[in-house]
């Protein structure tokens, strides 16, 4: 399985008023060797608890793609030789 699909499986638990320890034991058992980990878990209860209810990723922070362009580098480039000591 991959991870949305245990996202999905863990929402299941946790409206099925599970508690972690239930929902970490149901999916040690069911799931031998691809069971998500205890702190996998416990953190998307955790965001289930605080009103997050969808499975998705969350949007990533950092540098967007249109930042590093041809454009840009070329004038980054310029700067650096211009400014030469």
């Amino acid at each position: 399985m991959d991870k949305k699909e245990f996202r999905v499986l863990i929402k299941y638990c946790f409206l099925m008023r599970k508690n972690t320890l239930e929902a970490i034991t149901w999916f040690d058992a069911e799931f031998l060797d691809t069971a998500p980990g205890k702190s996998t878990i416990k953190a998307w209860y955790a965001k289930f608890r605080h009103g997050e209810i969808s499975t998705e990723d969350g949007e990533c922070s950092g540098r967007s793609k249109e930042v590093v362009t041809d454009v840009n580098i070329r004038k980054i480039h310029k700067m650096i030789l211009n400014g030469r000591h």
